[in-house]
C-alpha cells in the first residue's frame, strides 16, 4: 500500500528538507514543500496532498493559522496537522477552530509524528491530551479593539512600544536597565500573546489595540 501523500509548510529550508529526508526513510511521500502559507494553498490545489504538515508562524504573507482556514474552505479531502514548536494553548484552539485535524510539536518523535499523521488520515483528531486541556481554558487570540493593558503587562507595552521605534534588543536592554536576554524573552512573550509571525506585526497590532479606559 502507498504511503501517506504529505505537504511539508515551514520557513526555514533546513527544517523543511530535514523532515522531508526523516519522513522519506519512514515510507511517507513527501509531494512537495512550501515556505508560506499562500504557497501552501496553491500546492494544495495543485498536489491534493493526503495531510498538510503546517507550521504556525511563517515568515512572510498569512501564517500558518489563516492558511489552514482557507485550505480547509477548499473543496478537498487534504487534511491538517499543525507541526510547530509552539505549545500556546490560544494556538492550538485556534488552529482546531481554523479546521486542523490535529497539533503536535516539533520535538515529537518520528515515531508518534507518523501515527499522528495515520490519526488524521483516518478521520481522527491527534492532538496530545495536554496540550487538549490546555487549549480548553486558553483565552481567544486578542483582537485590535482589545484592551491591551488586558493582554500585555505593563512592561511588555514598554518593550513594544520601543519595538515600534525600530530600537534593537540591545538597544531597550540600556533603555529599560535591564538584560538583553530579558528583552527577548519579553518580545517572545509579546509575540506568542499577540499570535502573530514577528516583532514587527507585533508593534503595528499592538499600536493598534485600545488602550485602558477607552
Amino acid at each position: 500500500m502507498a504511503g501517506p501523500r504529505i505537504l511539508i509548510v515551514d520557513d526555514h529550508q533546513l527544517a523543511r528538507e530535514g523532515l522531508r529526508a526523516v519522513l522519506a526513510q519512514s515510507g511517507v511521500d513527501v509531494v512537495g514543500v512550501a515556505s508560506s502559507g499562500e504557497e501552501a494553498i496553491d500546492q494544495v490545489r495543485l498536489l491534493h496532498p493526503d495531510v498538510v504538515l503546517m507550521d504556525v508562524r511563517l515568515g512572510s504573507g498569512i501564517d500558518g493559522l489563516e492558511a489552514t482556514r482557507r485550505i480547509a474552505a477548499l473543496d478537498t479531502a487534504t487534511r491538517i496537522l499543525m507541526l510547530t514548536l509552539h505549545d500556546m494553548p490560544a494556538y492550538v484552539r485556534e488552529a482546531l477552530a481554523a479546521g486542523a485535524a490535529g497539533y503536535v510539536l516539533k520535538d515529537t518523535a518520528i515515531g508518534d509524528l507518523i501515527a499522528a499523521i495515520d490519526q488524521v488520515m483516518a478521520g481522527n483528531s491527534a492532538v496530545p491530551l495536554a496540550l487538549v486541556n490546555a487549549a480548553m481554558r486558553a483565552p481567544a487570540l486578542p483582537q485590535r479593539d482589545a484592551d491591551i493593558s488586558r493582554v500585555l503587562t505593563s512592561r511588555e507595552q514598554e518593550v513594544v512600544a520601543l519595538v515600534a521605534r525600530g530600537l534593537t534588543n540591545k538597544e531597550i536592554a540600556r533603555e529599560l536597565a535591564i538584560s538583553p536576554a530579558t528583552v527577548k524573552a519579553h518580545v517572545e512573550r509579546v509575540i506568542g500573546k499577540l499570535g502573530v509571525a514577528d516583532r514587527t506585526q507585533a508593534a503595528v497590532l499592538a499600536a493598534q489595540m485600545r488602550p485602558a479606559g477607552l
